[in-house]
């Protein structure tokens, strides 16, 4: 046995490394001091962790041994039946019978060997996981402007920041590690911090800022804020002429959705001059990130909220610059590491598209899978509703 395990916290989308110490009482938990997301913090949670690992108060409920038909029995049987009954369904009904919905908790290996798995040799597309019913406006929002689901942006970057902007995240409560790095850099070099919410949480207790917004209006205080950037020629021509299309058509639609400070405060519900402040401070700051969690992707309009603080950053070249960038932070703790991966139905391995027939070939060869098809598979709703209807 060993007496130390490096692994990772599953609670929430900070991924906070953990040891695992076997000591004379029992197994301790502590935070990793050399993990890039904590170094070495932990939250109450984490620091809970222990109490998972108490077998003898959960033999009544927390299964220990591989089961097959309610039977306890050894990993050669678990693994065999499990093989011989998915080839049985794939021989009776095709490969496309079989679905894996997975986890965001899982390790980013995991997810590679599982999407491999049934994508590359059992031939279903049909893979998606809990990450879709948390990331799924973040991952259509990202696809939208940049072609692919990727985040340009780090946890140092809040550490640099001149501001940082909290949009639909109560960093706080919801991801504590993070939101104590803030608090830290706030405290050390003076970081403004805007706060986005309807409600007053936790997060506000560091807030220059707070714009309790009425529900829903994340796209007009974000449209305002493009208009505002367009109307005082803050736009970077530079960055927009290499890297970025249909900039004027994008204006041209946020101008008429909020054509003023003073219509996009009323849209909100804000009062003008504290928009202004936000405004100004966004002009004022180029070392500037924008934090946006579940507040914005639990939302029926939760792609346009993406895509609306995603034109602001790209509007003033604000993207993969140290300091400054739109950061999406994820509800699960690898929802990241899944979608890199490839781990969700409409995704192949390091963001490939299954509708691109040179995509495909090109992970069919490397993987010497000669079963992966194109197309995309079920989504996770799409999945259970397929489910149920056997």
């Amino acid at each position: 046995m060993q007496d130390e395990v490096k692994t990772t916290c599953p609670y929430c989308g900070v991924g906070c490394g953990v040891i695992i110490s076997a000591t004379q009482e029992g197994w301790a938990v502590g935070g990793d001091p050399d993990h890039p997301a904590n170094k070495g913090r932990l939250c109450s949670k984490g620091a809970a962790l222990i109490d998972s690992l108490d077998a003898e108060a959960e033999r009544d409920f927390r299964l220990l041994f591989p089961n097959v038909d309610g039977v306890d029995c050894d990993w050669d049987r678990a693994i065999a039946e499990t093989a011989g009954r998915l080839r049985e369904t794939i021989d009776r009904h095709g490969p496309k019978s079989v679905a894996f919905y997975v986890s965001g908790q899982l390790l980013t290996e995991d997810y590679y060997v599982a999407n491999k798995l049934i994508k590359g040799f059992i031939g279903s597309p049909h893979i998606d996981t809990n990450s879709r019913l948390c990331m799924a406006s973040t991952v259509v929002g990202h696809k939208r402007a940049f072609g692919a689901d990727v985040v340009p942006g780090c946890y140092e970057d809040l550490e640099l920041a001149d501001l940082v902007i909290l949009a639909g995240s109560n960093l706080a409560w919801c991801h504590p590690v993070l939101y104590q790095r803030l608090r830290a850099a706030k405290a050390a070099r003076g970081t403004k911090v805007v706060v986005i919410d309807p409600r007053r949480t936790a997060s506000c207790d560091i807030a220059d800022l707070h714009l309790a917004i009425r529900p829903g209006s994340d796209v007009a205080l974000f449209n305002g804020l493009l208009t505002w950037v367009d109307d005082n020629g803050l736009a970077d021509w530079n960055y927009l002429t290499r890297h970025v299309g249909g900039y004027a058509a994008t204006v041209a639609s946020a101008r008429e959705d909020c054509p003023t400070v003073e219509q996009t405060a009323m849209t909100c519900g804000l009062e003008a001059k504290d928009l202004r402040t936000l405004y100004r401070w966004f002009a004022e700051c180029d070392k500037t990130v924008t934090v946006f969690s579940q507040g914005v992707n639990q939302s029926s309009q939760g792609s346009d909220k993406v895509n609306a603080i995603l034109n602001c950053h790209l509007a003033t070249g604000r993207v993969g610059k140290p300091g400054s960038g739109p950061f999406s932070v994820t509800g699960q703790p690898n929802a990241m590491g899944g979608r890199e991966v490839g781990g969700l139905a409409n995704q192949l391995a390091a963001h490939m598209d299954p509708n691109d027939p040179m995509d495909v070939d090109r992970l069919r060869r490397f993987w010497k899978a000669p079963n992966l098809r194109q197309g995309e598979g079920y989504k996770a709703v799409e999945l259970f509703r397929a489910v149920e209807r056997g």
